[in-house]
C-alpha cells in the first residue's frame, strides 16, 4: 500500500488531481462509484442520522442525468437502508451490504443452505452482544455488522476478539473489517467485485471511485488503467490520490461534472458560419470571429490537427489572442482579394495570414527561417492584449512540453518540429490535465504599437526572418490579388463571387493539384447528432466542379492541377478506371479506415468526430460525369486538348461503357444498397455527351460507338427514371421519393428546359423539398439517424432549374435569400437550418461557393440576353 500525501489545501483541489478528473471526464461511458458513510455523509455517531451533503447530492444527481455516464454508491449498509437514507433518484445504483446486495429483492434468492448459516450467525453475534455492553448489532439480508463506534474501548476489543474467534472462523463466513466495524456475511463479495459488477454491467471505458473505510481499499485495488481512486482523510492506501474530507470529495465531484459536461455538449460554439479560413495553398486554418484560431492541420489539411478546438474544446488545441480588459471585437474583414484576416478592437487589431515556407539558404546568411507553413499573427494597437498558445498535436492525443527561450517557445514531444517566434513576449507556463499551455500578457504601447507571432512548422528556428514584416505580407497577399484580377467576376455578387472562388482556390492543394471538398472534419448536419463527417479529402466529384466553376470565372490553372492529379490516380488503377474510388487523399491515395476519436466532445458535443470516410469503398458511377464535364469547358478554353487529359477522357468513357448498366450508391453516399440513380444515370450520360464534344471541336473525327452508347443510356434513363405516381423523375428507378439531385435531367442538357417532364420535375422538387432559404437533398430513409439542414448546392440547382425554365424572378429571390445565409466574412458551410437560422455541416464547403458562383454567372448571362 501506498499513502501519498493529501491532495487538497484550503479547498483547492490538486493539480495532479485535476488533471486525472479532466482526462478521466473525458472517456466515452464513466461510471462514477463511491462509499456512502464517510464519503458522501460525514461520520456521524448515530449512523441513522448520516445525512449527505447537499454538495456531494447535488453534483451526484448532475452527474447521474448525463448521458454516456453512469453513477452507483457502494456502502456498507443494508440496501434497504442505504435508499431510504440517501434519498437518491433511482437513476442513481444503489449496492448495499459491501456488494452483497444490488437490488431489493435480492434476499429471496439465497439458498436454504446459507440462509440456514444466516440464521446461526445472527443467533451467534447476540449472544456475543449481550455479553459486551453498547455493541450493536445491524442485521442485513446476507450478513450481520457489529457496530463498535461509541463503545469503551476494552469492551469493543474484546468483543472484536470474541466475533473473530468465533463465527468469523466458520466455513461458509466472509469477513469485513471497517472503521469500528466487523462484518460476517454469509456472501463472498466486496467493494471491488461489486464495482467491477458494475463496470462490466455499463460497459463502463473507465471508472471514478471515492471512498474513506478500509473496506474501499477492495475497490481501490481493481481500478486499472485510466481508472481514478480517490480516498478521503489519512491512512494507507492503494489510491493514487487524496482529498481530507468530504466537502473535498464533492468539490472533485464539481469539477468532474463541469468538465464532462463540457465535453458531452461542448463548450459555448461559434456559429459555424462565422469562422473565416485562411490558405496559402499548403494547408488550411479557421479563425473564429473573436481571433481564436480553433482549427489548423499540420503539415496538410487531411493531417492531424494541432488546434482542434473546433471539434474539441479548449482541450484539443488552440491560439488566442484578445485584449487584456476583453470584449466582443468592433468587427472582423478579409483584406481586400487576400485570405489575410484582421479582427479589430479598440485599440487592438490581430492580422492573421498562413505564410508560404521560406527554403532559400545562403552562407552570408544563416538566419534565414526554413520549414514548412507559417501561421503569423500580427498585434498591433495601443492597448495591452492577453495571449494563450495551447498546442495540441493529433487532435490533442499528444502531450507536448514548451520551452521558453529568448525569442520564443519550442514545441517538444511531437513528431514534427514546431517553433513560435515571439520576440519581446514573456511566457508563463502552466500544465493543466497534463497539457502545458503558454500564457502572455504584452503591452503594446511599450512594444511599438506592434507583436508579430510567428507559428513555424517543419523548424526550430527562432532566429529572425530576413525579410521586413511588410514585405512579407505583401509577398503572400500579391498573388491572391493578382489571381483575382485575372477573373472575369459578374457585376451580379460581384464581391460574394470573389469571395467565393478565393475560398475555392484556398481548397486547392497546390503541391499536388488536389482540391479539397471542405476544410474541416465532423462540424454537424445536425447539432448533437452523428451525421458527422470528414471532408478533408479530394472527391473527382466535388473536385471536378469546383475546378469547372473557376474555369468559368476564366482561370483554369486549377482545373490543369487537378486533371494532372486524376490523370495519376487513374494510371494506379491499373489500367481500370471503373475500380477508381469516390475520393482519395489530397496526395491522391487510397483513404485507411474510418475511425472515431472517442476524446474529443464534437462541435457543440455532437459526436463522433470522424477521421477518415467510410465512403471510400462505395461504388459511384457519377464521379466520371464531372470529370468529362471539367475537360471540355478546359479544352474549350484552351483551344487545344493535351495528352493526359485526352488519356483522362478516353478512360472514362471506357469506364462509363463497362459500367454503366449497374446500380450504384449515389452521390449523397447513403450506406444503404445500391440503386439505379437518377442523378448517376444522367452523369454517365453526360460523361459520353461531353467527350463527343472534345472530339467534335477538338479532334477532327467523330466516334459512332461514343454516339451509340450515349443514345442508349439517354433512353434508359429517360424511360426507367420517370415515375408515372410522382409525375417527376426521381431518385432512383422504381422509387417514388424524390431527390434534388434529379434536377440535373435538365440542368445536364439531357432534358431542354421547356420540356414538361423537367418542368413537372422541378415543381415536384420545390414542392417537396424547398423549405423558404434552402433546398433539402431528399426526405427518404437514408439509413441514417436524425435529420440535416438544406443543402446549398441543391439550392443553387433549384435557382438553375428556375432560370431553365423561364422562371427568372423566382431564381433571383432565392439567390438574394441563399446568399443571405452567408456568415459575415462571405464564407458558406454546407448547409443551413432555416428554423434555427444557422449554418450546419462541414465549413467552407466546396460545394456551396461553387454552386454560388455558377448561379450569379447564370444571372448575369440572363440579364445581357
Amino acid at each position: 500500500m501506498t499513502s501519498p500525501a493529501p491532495a487538497a489545501h484550503g479547498g483547492v483541489l490538486d493539480p495532479d488531481l485535476r488533471a486525472a478528473i479532466g482526462r478521466i471526464a473525458r472517456v466515452p461511458q464513466l461510471l462514477v462509484a463511491c462509499d456512502y458513510d464517510g464519503t458522501l455523509a460525514p461520520i456521524v455517531e448515530d449512523p441513522s442520522k448520516a445525512v449527505p451533503l447537499p454538495e456531494s447530492v447535488a453534483a451526484v444527481r448532475a452527474l447521474a442525468a448525463l448521458p454516456q455516464t453512469s453513477v452507483a454508491v457502494v456502502s456498507g449498509r443494508a440496501l434497504r437502508d442505504l435508499a431510504a437514507l440517501s434519498r437518491l433518484p433511482s437513476e442513481v445504483h444503489l449496492v448495499g451490504s459491501h456488494g452483497s446486495e444490488f437490488d431489493i429483492g435480492f434476499v429471496e434468492r439465497l439458498t436454504p443452505e446459507l440462509i440456514a448459516v444466516r440464521h446461526r450467525l445472527r443467533e451467534a453475534l447476540r449472544e456475543i452482544a449481550a455479553e459486551h455492553p453498547g455493541i450493536r448489532l445491524e442485521r442485513k439480508p446476507a450478513s450481520v455488522a457489529v457496530h463498535t463506534r461509541g463503545v469503551d474501548p476494552h469492551v469493543a476489543a474484546r468483543a472484536v476478539e470474541a466475533v473473530r474467534n468465533g463465527p468469523a472462523t466458520w466455513e461458509d463466513v466472509t469477513v469485513t473489517q471497517g472503521k469500528e466495524v466487523i462484518e460476517l456475511s454469509v456472501v463472498v463479495t466486496n467493494k471491488g467485485t461489486a464495482v467491477d459488477q458494475l463496470r462490466t454491467q455499463l460497459a463502463a471505458s473507465a471508472v471514478l471511485f471515492i471512498g474513506d473505510d478500509v473496506t474501499d481499499e477492495n475497490a481501490f485495488g481493481n481500478l486499472t488503467g485510466p481508472d481514478v481512486g480517490i480516498k478521503i482523510g489519512p491512512g494507507e492506501t492503494r489510491a493514487d490520490y487524496r482529498v481530507a474530507e468530504p466537502i473535498e470529495a464533492a468539490r472533485a465531484l464539481g469539477l468532474l461534472l463541469e468538465t464532462r459536461r463540457h465535453w458531452l455538449f461542448g463548450e459555448r460554439a461559434v456559429p459555424i458560419e462565422r469562422h473565416s479560413m485562411l490558405a496559402n495553398g499548403r494547408t488550411v486554418a479557421l479563425v473564429t470571429p473573436e481571433a481564436k484560431i480553433t482549427w489548423l492541420c499540420h503539415p496538410k489539411p487531411d493531417s492531424a490537427a494541432i488546434f482542434a478546438d473546433l471539434v474539441g474544446g479548449s482541450p484539443a488545441g488552440h491560439f488566442t489572442v484578445g485584449p487584456e480588459r476583453g470584449g466582443i471585437p468592433l468587427g472582423q474583414r478579409y483584406r481586400s482579394n487576400t485570405m489575410t484576416v484582421e479582427t479589430r478592437w479598440s485599440g487592438l487589431t490581430v492580422t492573421d495570414w498562413l505564410d508560404l515556407p521560406v527554403r532559400e539558404t545562403t552562407p552570408d546568411d544563416p538566419a534565414v527561417v526554413s520549414g514548412d507553413s507559417t501561421l503569423v499573427r500580427v498585434l498591433g494597437g495601443t492597448g495591452r492584449a492577453r495571449i494563450e498558445f495551447a498546442p495540441r498535436p493529433e487532435f490533442g492525443q499528444v502531450a507536448v512540453q514548451l520551452q521558453p527561450l529568448d525569442d520564443g517557445l519550442l514545441v517538444l514531444g511531437s513528431n514534427e518540429p514546431v517553433a513560435l517566434h515571439s520576440p519581446g513576449v514573456e511566457w508563463e507556463v502552466t500544465n493543466d490535465a497534463g497539457y502545458e499551455t503558454a500564457k502572455a500578457v504584452v503591452d503594446l504601447s511599450a512594444a511599438g504599437g506592434q507583436v508579430v507571432l510567428e507559428l513555424r512548422f517543419g523548424t526550430q528556428s527562432l532566429e529572425p526572418h530576413r525579410l521586413p514584416l511588410h514585405e512579407r505580407q505583401a509577398a503572400a497577399e500579391q498573388p491572391w490579388k493578382d489571381w483575382v484580377a485575372s477573373l472575369r467576376l459578374p457585376a451580379t455578387a460581384r464581391d460574394l463571387v470573389a469571395r467565393s472562388a478565393l475560398t475555392l482556390r484556398g481548397l486547392c492543394h497546390e503541391p499536388t493539384g488536389s482540391i479539397l471538398a471542405a476544410a474541416t472534419t465532423s462540424l454537424p448536419e445536425e447539432l448533437g447528432g452523428v451525421r458527422n463527417w470528414d471532408y478533408r479529402y479530394c472527391w473527382l466529384r466535388d473536385a471536378a466542379m469546383t475546378a469547372r466553376a473557376l474555369v468559368d470565372l476564366g482561370s483554369t490553372e486549377e482545373a490543369e492541377g487537378l486533371l494532372r492529379w486524376i490523370d495519376g490516380v487513374v494510371e494506379r488503377t491499373g489500367g481500370h478506371p471503373e475500380r477508381l474510388h469516390p475520393l482519395y487523399t489530397v496526395d491522391g491515395f487510397e483513404l485507411g479506415a474510418e475511425a472515431v476519436i472517442d476524446t474529443l466532445p464534437g462541435y457543440a458535443g455532437s459526436r463522433p468526430v470522424r477521421v477518415g470516410n467510410l465512403a471510400n469503398h462505395q461504388l459511384q458511377l457519377d464521379v466520371f460525369g464531372p470529370v468529362a464535364d471539367l475537360i471540355a469547358a478546359v479544352v474549350d478554353a484552351r483551344g487545344s486538348i493535351r495528352d493526359d487529359e485526352w488519356r483522362v477522357l478516353e478512360n472514362m468513357v471506357e469506364a462509363v461503357r463497362r459500367r454503366w448498366h449497374e446500380p450504384d450508391h449515389g452521390i449523397w453516399e447513403a450506406r444503404l444498397p445500391p440503386r439505379h440513380h437518377v442523378f448517376s444515370k444522367v452523369m454517365l450520360w453526360m460523361t459520353v455527351d461531353r467527350a463527343l464534344h472534345v472530339v467534335r471541336r477538338h479532334g477532327g473525327e467523330d466516334r459512332p460507338e461514343w454516339v451509340d452508347l450515349r443514345d442508349r443510356i439517354a433512353s434508359n434513363v429517360l424511360e426507367h427514371g420517370w415515375h408515372p405516381e410522382a409525375e417527376a423523375y426521381s431518385v432512383a428507378y422504381g422509387y417514388e421519393e424524390m431527390d434534388a439531385s434529379s434536377l440535373w435531367i435538365g440542368i445536364s442538357g439531357l432534358l431542354a428546359g421547356d420540356d414538361p417532364r423537367f418542368l413537372s420535375t422541378v415543381l415536384k422538387i420545390e414542392a417537396e423539398l424547398r423549405s423558404g432559404p434552402v433546398v433539402y437533398r431528399y426526405h427518404w430513409d437514408d439509413g441514417l439517424p436524425g435529420r440535416e439542414g438544406g443543402f446549398h448546392i441543391c439550392t443553387s440547382w433549384l435557382i438553375e432549374a428556375y432560370l431553365r425554365t423561364g422562371r427568372r424572378s423566382d431564381a433571383e429571390e432565392l439567390f438574394t435569400q441563399m446568399v443571405d445565409t452567408a456568415g459575415p466574412t462571405g464564407l458558406l458551410p454546407e448547409q443551413y437550418d432555416p428554423l434555427a437560422e444557422r449554418g450546419l455541416g462541414n465549413h467552407p464547403q466546396a460545394y456551396s461557393h461553387l454552386g454560388l458562383i455558377r448561379c450569379a454567372l447564370l444571372l448575369e448571362n440572363m440579364l445581357k440576353q
